[in-house]
């Protein structure tokens, strides 16, 4: 067994002494961290790379108003693989968009200059994006069995801001803000165009548009150290990230110059089955509040074309991922068609609680309706991804785009264009 072994890591190695040098770009991005810097890039510095594997630090001094440009110049004057990057305009997401979409290495990555996060996890990191396994790779610290230090305060805040992004968002990955993020050359240019924001919801909207767009994401569950000297405002931050959910939620899965491919059938049911219990609540409440003031047949009618329309434009959105401002009217109106069917249902349910009687009846009654709204929203399904919303019918509005730039090509134009706005030493 031992020479097995050791034939093993022979071959291992020959491996990788043959295979091409992967370049990495790790960038720290700071802001008036004068007190720590130095101290962080030492450490960082101090960490050996694995066999193959070409390392470079980019300091992004995002605006800092401190002795931070000096000591980050001295750093990169002192260390040939440390680089320093200024820039004029404060926000930690646009420094590392603008760095990410300048660089030129096969794989962009980041750390927080608290280093909170275990070093030692970026070679796994970039092992899985050379190897092709991920696109994309995070660091988590909501993983069972991880040695995590921080107060009660931010470990609920960060898990309940986790399972927001599940339920409203419907993404799949555990661990939004962990700072420490790698991303192949091909995501980052991909996607880095597509983000709007440049402060901390930056991390969440890319890995957002990560997975919509298909992107593999890979985690890796590491030890994690709070800095109790942080300077991040948390409740100013978690309603800056709210605002960003809701914008992602209205208007997120626009790409540039095209839309993003319709979510795969999985998680157009999940998103149907989102949408379908808005509609249903909506419903319920417009039908409770219609028969104070009509018969039980009008408010149900009234209720249903009012939570149909709606439904039709979440649907629209939400589920099968048609941003285009094209073809709404006819969305809506073939949306109406599955109208009929829907009151073909919820007609029989009032035929059926007719014989409803007592102070139970509305209840009765509506429990009813409810049954058959939820029994015609499967069929409704069926109907939205197969005629309303169909790829097909889109063709003409996808085609429309045939001649446009590649995604790459417009990425490099900005990041050429983002370069006039940065200084390097």
């Amino acid at each position: 067994m031992r020479d097995e072994s050791s034939a093993w890591q022979q071959t291992q190695t020959a491996d990788t002494a043959t295979r091409p040098t992967t370049t990495v770009d790790l960038v720290v991005p700071v802001y008036n961290e004068e007190a720590s810097l130095a101290a962080s890039i030492e450490v960082l510095l101090a960490v050996e790379p694995a066999r193959g594997t070409e390392v470079t630090i980019i300091i992004a001094d995002n605006a800092s108003t401190d002795a931070t440009p000096d000591i980050a110049a001295t750093l990169a004057a002192s260390h040939p693989q440390v680089e320093y990057v200024r820039l004029e305009q404060k926000g930690r997401g646009r420094a590392l968009s603008r760095v990410w979409q300048a660089s030129t290495a096969d794989v962009v990555a980041y750390t927080d200059v608290d280093l909170a996060t275990d070093i030692r996890v970026l070679d796994p990191m970039v092992e899985v994006i050379r190897s092709g396994l991920a696109d994309v790779a995070i660091a988590s610290r909501l993983q069972p069995g991880l040695a995590i230090e921080r107060g009660i305060k931010r470990e609920i805040i960060s898990r309940c801001y986790n399972r927001l992004l599940k339920v409203s968002l419907g993404v799949g990955f555990s661990d939004a803000q962990c700072g420490f993020k790698a991303l192949s050359s091909r995501a980052a240019k991909e996607l880095l165009p597509q983000v709007e924001d440049t402060e901390w919801f930056f991390d969440t909207e890319l890995l957002a548009r990560a997975e919509w767009a298909g992107f593999r994401i890979h985690e890796f569950g590491t030890d994690w150290t709070d800095d109790p000297d942080s300077s991040v405002d948390v409740v100013n931050t978690a309603w800056k990230d709210i605002k960003g959910i809701v914008r992602l939620r209205t208007g997120g899965r626009t790409r540039i110059g095209h839309e993003v491919p319709a979510p795969n059938t999985g998680a157009q049911i999940l998103h149907f089955i989102d949408v379908g219990i808005i509609s249903t609540v909506l419903y319920a409440v417009l039908f409770l509040l219609g028969v104070q003031f009509v018969s039980d047949s009008a408010a149900n009618i009234i209720a249903l074309l009012l939570s149909t329309i709606a439904n039709t434009a979440l649907n629209r959105a939400h589920t099968f991922g048609v941003r285009s401002p094209h073809h709404r009217l006819t969305s809506q109106l073939k949306g109406l068609a599955a109208f009929g069917l829907c009151l073909a249902f919820t007609s029989a349910g009032l035929a059926v609680a007719a014989g409803f009687t007592g102070p139970w009846a509305s209840v009765g009654t509506l429990a009813v309706l409810t049954l058959a709204n939820l029994a015609a929203t499967v069929v409704r399904f069926v109907l939205m991804r197969t005629w309303v919303f169909a790829r097909g019918s889109h063709s003409g509005a996808r085609g429309s785009h045939s001649h446009s730039r590649p995604a790459a090509v417009t990425a490099v134009d900005q990041a050429h264009n983002d370069a006039k706005d940065i200084d390097h030493v």
